[in-house]
């Protein structure tokens, strides 16, 4: 049976100086980059997939230090995204959300999560061999994979909240449902 594991990994926290999309890491986020980097010394990574936004980018080169040999390569799959439902599927969503889901700006929107189901359908899959690999990513591209392994309402995402350099575990393997080993282990913080 071929097995894949996720490690799923928010980036580090944000500069404040530094607000919107593009905006880097703040001291503080070097910090918990570095000691999740400790932390994962060691792990056989196959590869290491990352978010094109900065403060993922310089996680991972922070990352990487502890991680030398491992491949990283831009992963748009997992950029930061928000689930938003389509006119048609507003209805799944408790109406108490909806109107916080209606401000989420155009560039961040993911309609009906196309993108996010795209990325699940890519990262979470089993082939012919085993394989563990790194995510650096978003809090709710990490919410959206876990209710989607927990098989939760569409909706669920919402509210599983992860924290900067939190480390989430999936795994998939043949014959079998996947599972959440460890969602948003903060332990080396």
């Amino acid at each position: 049976m071929a097995r894949t594991v996720l490690h799923l990994v928010r980036h580090g926290e944000q500069a404040r100086d530094e607000p919107g999309a593009g905006g880097g890491l703040s001291p503080l986020g070097r910090e918990q980059a570095d000691r999740l980097g400790r932390r994962l010394t060691g792990v056989d990574y196959s590869r290491i997939h990352r978010s094109p936004l900065a403060r993922a980018v310089q996680t991972t080169d922070v990352l990487a230090h502890h991680l030398p040999t491992v491949a990283r390569h831009p992963c748009d799959l997992v950029t930061d995204r928000t689930p938003v439902p389509s006119a048609g599927r507003r209805g799944e969503y408790p109406e108490r959300w909806l109107s916080w889901l209606d401000g989420v700006p155009d560039e961040e929107r993911d309609e009906d999560a196309a993108a996010l189901r795209g990325a699940v359908e890519n990262l979470g899959v089993t082939g012919g061999v085993d394989r563990c690999e790194l995510v650096v990513t978003h809090g709710f591209v990490i919410g959206w994979f876990v209710a989607q392994v927990l098989q939760a309402p569409e909706w669920r995402w919402i509210g599983l909240d992860s924290a900067n350099c939190g480390l989430t575990v999936l795994e998939w393997e043949s014959g079998r449902p996947p599972v959440v080993v460890a969602f948003n282990d903060t332990g080396h913080l």
